[in-house]
Order: C-alpha cells, then structure tokens, then sequence
C-alpha cells in the first residue's frame, strides 16, 4: 500500500517479497494517504515501472480511477506502456474511486451510482483504445460522461493488459462479469465473499464467458506479529481506516479521516483486518480463500516492519503453501 511507503522502499520490498515466495505485486493509486501518519503517497505508475524492472511476477494497480485526475485514454496509454514494456506481467485494476484522491481536482464529486456508471464508461473507452491498438485504427467516443476524439494507442503491447474490476457490491460484480476480465475485491465474511464471486460469476456467463478462467483477486488486509496485542496495537495505529464500518468514499481530507479514527475500536476490524500472531492461522485463512473461488491473493500487512513480515510470511505460511502444491 503506498501510502505507507516512499518509492524506493516500496521497490526493495517487493524485490524481497519475491525472494521470499510472493508472486506478484498489486499497488495502491492514492494521491493523499488514509490518515497522514501513513506519510506517504507516491505516483503509482512510476512506482510500478520501478517494481516491474526488478522483479519478475504479475503487477498492476489494484485500483486506479480514470476520469478525474487522468481522463481513460491516459490510463490506457500508461497501462498498455507497461504492457509492452513487460509482456504478459501487467495487469489493469479500475475501480470507482474515493473523495480522497480523486477530488483534488476540484470537480463535482459524484454520487455512487454515478461513480459506477463512470467507471464502465471509462472501462469502455480503455477496452476500445487496447482492441484498435491492435489493428492500428483509430477510435473515438462520445458518452455521458467522456470524450474521446480520433485517435489510437501508437505504442502497444502484443496482447493487451487484463482489466480488473474492483468492488464490494454485488451489482456491480455481476456487471464486471460481464464487462471486464476479472474481478478485485477485499476482505468480507466468508459468506459475502462467496455471494459476490457467484454474482461475478452470473454476469460472466451472461456475455458467454467462462468464470472459472477468469482472474477472481482478494486484496487481504492482515496484522501479523509476535504477539496479540502488538498485532492489534500495529493495526489500531497504522492502518485504522481498515476498522471503519462506514462508507468512505466522500471523505476528503486525511484530518478527516484521522478524527474519524479516534472512534475506530479493535473489534471494528473484525471481517476487514485479519488480526493473528499464528501462522497457522493465516495459512487456514489462504485455505478458505481458495476454497471459496479465488485466484490470486495479494497480502497486505498493515503494519509497518514489512522486512519482518515478508521474511516470516514467506517461511511460515507461503513455504508451508508452495510445499503442499
């Protein structure tokens, strides 16, 4: 998550991660952080490019949000940039977007149903930009909320990326099926996980597609440590936004956000922070995860010594996961 982590840092920790058994990289696209005590926010796709030359796995933004700080056809253009630069590694994750970053800009900021149908129209014109890129014509777009004038991507990899749908709900999973290549989300109960999968499952089968050979993505939230308490105390401190059972997407301001936190109670977490000192724990979590349909988990610690944690969930519980493969 990058708004825990300068560039360089995030760099060398996912050189390590890949030494330590991780298989891929999903970053964070913020321009502020949660709460201004995670410090740091940096440009993601300079940061991707920067992890893409260093290691060797999948990488892509786990959400990113065309048509507010960068209208669709610059994200298409940054995305299939990387695509060629790094054949079939990269990946494009899109999601609606939050207040927090996206506001900067100084525009109206939507309502959620606005936001969504955003979303899909910006996914259109990216789909467009990658499928004419291939053939070398060029495209247009004229739609209720963007614009695209005749042109096309002149610099495109030999396939283009995969586009990932990032969402909780359920509509809008049924309508990534249909729309999209796969599907991102985060932490829920076991039983919301698996209604959101079949929702995504249902819309793929309605425009033909066979969801099983689809990416299906969990970005999971854990606090790992040698103890209980200092597990919690990282996640309380680090990372409360993770405990805020609260819609967040039109919240503003990391003081906001900070002042919001003083409520945020360890319970809180529950269902959205996986809390446990146990190994064994985490690698029956991964278990569960899969049983129910996923095909990639991206694991992200909320604390802030990553070297340790990359080290020792990479020993514990992904050696424990590659040996049993």
């Amino acid at each position: 998550m990058l708004e825990q982590l300068d560039p360089r840092t995030a760099i060398e920790l996912a050189v390590l991660a890949e030494r330590h058994g991780f298989r891929g990289v999903m970053t964070s696209d913020h321009f502020q952080p949660w709460v201004p005590q995670q410090g740091q926010a940096p440009f993601v796709w300079t940061v991707l490019a920067g992890i893409a030359a260093r290691t060797s796995g999948d990488f892509g933004p786990g959400v990113t949000t065309p048509g507010y700080r960068m209208h669709p056809a610059a994200v298409a253009q940054a995305s299939a940039t990387l695509a060629a630069m790094h054949p079939g590694r990269h990946w494009l994750g899109i999601g609606s977007g939050d207040a927090l970053s996206e506001h900067v800009v100084g525009g109206y900021w939507p309502e959620a149903h606005e936001r969504v149908a955003r979303m899909f129209e910006a996914i259109e014109i990216i789909k467009r930009l990658f499928a004419t890129a291939q053939s070398g014509r060029d495209t247009r777009f004229s739609g209720n909320h963007f614009t695209l004038e005749s042109t096309r991507l002149w610099t495109a990899p030999a396939a283009p990326p995969q586009i990932l749908v990032a969402t909780a709900g359920p509509v809008t999973a049924r309508r990534a099926g249909r729309s999209a290549d796969g599907l991102i989300t985060t932490n829920a109960s076991p039983e919301k996980l698996a209604a959101l999968l079949e929702r995504f499952a249902t819309g793929a089968r309605e425009a033909g597609k066979n969801p099983a050979a689809m990416p299906r993505v969990i970005q999971w939230h854990v606090s790992m440590a040698d103890t209980l308490v200092e597990a919690e105390e990282a996640a309380l401190r680090e990372w409360p936004n993770g405990g805020m059972r609260f819609n967040r997407a039109d919240i503003r301001s990391p003081q906001d956000f900070a002042h919001l936190a003083r409520t945020v109670r360890i319970e809180d977490f529950e269902g959205h922070v996986f809390i446990s000192p146990d190994a064994a724990a985490h690698r029956a979590k991964l278990d569960e995860l899969a049983r129910l349909g996923f095909s990639h988990v991206y694991v992200h610690h909320v604390g802030r010594d990553q070297h340790a944690f990359i080290e020792r969930f990479g020993a514990e519980v992904l050696g424990t996961a590659h040996r049993a493969e």
